[in-house]
């Protein structure tokens, strides 16, 4: 499974395991390099659909993501960015005086449209799929 997180002028992306929703690949890419960027991990992965956030311009990265011939599904999208923020941060934990300001009040030092991406997807597998997220 791919989930994309779409955006204006970068989209968020992971490749996610059917099996067990671990990801074999997470990335932002800009919008000009996306295709052959998706293109490639399609060759050296079976993917089997992509999860699509339905959110901004959603429509227009189907268009353009319809090059791959891969079955695309609208995902929503309702509070991904908000729990990207909190997988990120327990994944990556602040460090030094970071630790003691609270999450809330802090954030991610790079973008996470990738582990919105992640949420899309694994949202898909637990409604479709019987996967847990």
């Amino acid at each position: 499974m791919l989930g994309i997180d779409p955006g204006t002028r970068k989209v968020g992306f992971a490749l996610v395991s059917s099996e067990n929703g671990v990801p074999a690949a997470l990335g932002i890419e800009p919008l000009g390099t996306l295709v052959p960027r998706l293109r490639a991990l399609a060759q050296q992965h079976a993917i089997h659909a992509i999860a699509l956030g339905r959110g901004t311009h959603a429509q227009q990265i189907a268009e353009l993501l319809a090059v791959l011939g891969l079955p695309i599904v609208f995902v929503d999208e309702t509070d991904t960015t908000y729990r990207a923020r909190a997988l990120y941060f327990a994944d990556n934990p602040p460090r030094g005086w970071r630790r003691l300001v609270p999450l809330g009040l802090q954030l991610p030092p790079r973008p996470i449209d990738d582990y919105a991406a992640l949420l899309i997807a694994r949202r898909y597998q637990k409604e479709h799929e019987g996967i847990t997220a």
